[in-house]
This record gives structure tokens, C-alpha cells and sequence, in this order.
């Protein structure tokens, strides 16, 4: 038995210690991570190595080219590296590292800015749940305590989802409404996936000062 994970919805907020996490695969998008638009796979080799080749023949050897029937897409590999570089310059702005001193290794850089993004962005969001759990005319999905979920918040309203979303939109908040491809999820949880579900979400340079504007508009709009 193999594991897969969608980590697309995570990755932003925390860089997942997929090593630590145990899965087979893990899958997300780097444009979800501040980097180009490319999806992105973490798999164990022993696994690669049974898979069949999706590539070139000629490609059947070379691990990081068999899974893509075309080739590498080198200019979007290339600039991946920018998100290496986003995080260094993140740890340099609030760790002080000195400009190519970079004397912290790598692996206890990323830690030290999940444990930032994290903290930051549960600071925001439990007031956003507790916010939402004071209603009665909405209907939270997922836990209400900010740790342990990543700041992604759907909610069911009488109103359709896109409804309240254009309606946020003309207050200047952007959020999303509908099913987000997640009809089976919204079924098994007794949500029309037609109706939809209003997505509030935000990541680790949000400010209070953005949370306060969304409960607002928030209590004017619902």
C-alpha cells in the first residue's frame, strides 16, 4: 500500500516536512509556494523506480524526466529557484542573516519560517473562526480551532457562495465561491456543490489590519 498526498492546499503555509510526513508521493503546485506555474511531485525512488516510464525512452533512466511525457519545462525549473531565494530572503529579513552569509543551513531555515508563517497565520485566523462560530446563519466546515488547519475557511450560507463572494468583491475583498472541484466532499457533507461555499483565505503577509476589514465587511454582507 502506497500513500499519495494533495498537498496543494498546505504547501504555502508551512513547507511540509514530506520526509517526516511518510507519504510515497506528495503532490502541489508551485505557484501555490510564491514560484511559477508548475506542478510539482515529491516521490520515494524506490516507487519511481517501479513505475513505468511516461517519457521518452530515452528519458526511461533519468528520474526527474520520466514522469514528464515532453520533457522538463527547463525555464519554469529554472525559476523555481526563486522560491529558495524567497525564503532566504525571508529568514535574512527577520533572523538577520547577512547578505551571502547564508550560516544557518538550509533544512533549519525552512523550519524556522514555517514556525514565522505559522505563527502569524494561526494568530489571524482563530479570531476569524471564533468570528464565524458567534453566527447562527452560517455553517462552518472543518474544525474551529486555528491549529492544526491551514487558514483556508469554507463557509455554507443561505446564499450561494459566488453570491456572497461578488458581493465581498464590491467591498474590496477577494474570496471565492463555489465548489472548488470538491463536489464529492461537499456531498458526503450535505452541501449542494451548485450552491457552493463561500472560500476565505489568506497566507502569511496578510496583516490585521486585512482581518479587521474582512470581519466588517464580513457582518455587512451576511
Amino acid at each position: 500500500v502506497y500513500s499519495c498526498v494533495d498537498g496543494v492546499s498546505y504547501a504555502p503555509h508551512g513547507l511540509p516536512d514530506v520526509a517526516g510526513l511518510g507519504a510515497d508521493i506528495y503532490l502541489f503546485s508551485a505557484y501555490k509556494t510564491y514560484g511559477p506555474h508548475q506542478g510539482l511531485m515529491v516521490i520515494r525512488r524506490a516507487l519511481a523506480e517501479m513505475l513505468p516510464n511516461q517519457g521518452h525512452y530515452f528519458n526511461a533512466d533519468a528520474l526527474y524526466k520520466r514522469f514528464t511525457p515532453a520533457g522538463p519545462d527547463h525555464a519554469q525549473i529554472a525559476a523555481c529557484a526563486g522560491m529558495a531565494d524567497y525564503i532566504d530572503a525571508l529568514h535574512s529579513h527577520h533572523f538577520g542573516d547577512q547578505a551571502g552569509q547564508q550560516a544557518t543551513p538550509p533544512a533549519q531555515r525552512n523550519a524556522a519560517i514555517h514556525d514565522l508563517m505559522r505563527g502569524h497565520e494561526t494568530a489571524l485566523l482563530q479570531p476569524l473562526l471564533d468570528h464565524l462560530a458567534g453566527r447562527n446563519d452560517i455553517r462552518l466546515l472543518g474544525p474551529d480551532r486555528a491549529e492544526g488547519r491551514a487558514p483556508t475557511v469554507a463557509l455554507v450560507h443561505a446564499r450561494p457562495g459566488a453570491e456572497l463572494a461578488r458581493a465581498l468583491a464590491a467591498e474590496g475583498i477577494m474570496a471565492g465561491g463555489g465548489s472548488f472541484y470538491a463536489d464529492r466532499a461537499l456531498h458526503a457533507q450535505g452541501v449542494e456543490p451548485a450552491h457552493g461555499v463561500l472560500r476565505l483565505s489568506f497566507v502569511h503577509y496578510a496583516t490585521q489590519a486585512d482581518l479587521d476589514r474582512l470581519l466588517t465587511v464580513l457582518d455587512q454582507v451576511l
